[in-house]
């Protein structure tokens, strides 16, 4: 389903009337449309399905080798609960097991589950399950770092704090395992 710009237009001038601004004055008579355009982007996702781009992966057999992982995928997300933005770093590590994917396509895994109303912690489990679904790894570890702006900017107003989550599958759940992938991505380039 298309995000419904003029509802949003309409809304945005409402919201902007409501805090007692004069939604014809020069400087917002454009602000309800490009807020609609905005949001159209920020939820872009709803209208796409994450596996879509794990559809064309790569038989490679059973394979005993180690490791994927790709680190400091930067995202952007909305909170469901403020409508504020979020911003963090994505760390994805696999295992395969007889199929891989161009690594391009798991950044746009992230983009499109990032791209709807979102809890990180449901972004993080959407993600993991999305890579296991699609590919059937031998596991999956998906690690997000993000900077809130309902924390950030209001409420409790830490700038510097940083939320972190972890979602796990299959040989990944291992704490051991997990640990050597947390300390590669906690080094530096």
């Amino acid at each position: 389903m298309a995000v419904d710009k003029a509802r949003i237009e309409a809304a945005v001038a409402d919201i902007l009337a409501a805090i007692g601004e004069d939604v014809g004055r020069p400087g917002l008579t454009a602000t309800p449309r490009r807020v609609a355009e905005s949001y159209a982007e920020f939820f872009g996702g709803l209208a796409h399905d994450p596996l879509d781009h794990l559809r064309d992966t790569v038989p490679v057999g059973p394979l005993t080798g180690e490791l994927v992982l790709l680190r400091d995928i930067e995202f952007r997300s909305v909170c469901e609960h403020h409508l504020l933005p979020f911003l963090g770093r994505a760390h994805i590590a696999y295992l395969p097991g007889e199929r891989v994917v161009g690594l391009g396509r798991i950044p746009a895994v992230v983009d499109t589950l990032a791209s709807r109303p979102q809890m990180q912690e449901r972004l993080t489990e959407e993600i993991a399950q999305a890579l296991q679904d699609g590919l059937a790894p031998r596991g999956v570890l998906v690690v997000l770092d993000a900077v809130h702006g309902c924390v950030s900017m209001r409420g409790a107003r830490q700038p510097e704090s940083s939320t972190v989550t972890m979602a796990s599958r299959g040989q990944l759940q291992d704490p051991v395992a997990r640990a050597e992938i947390m300390a590669l991505i906690g080094r530096s380039s």
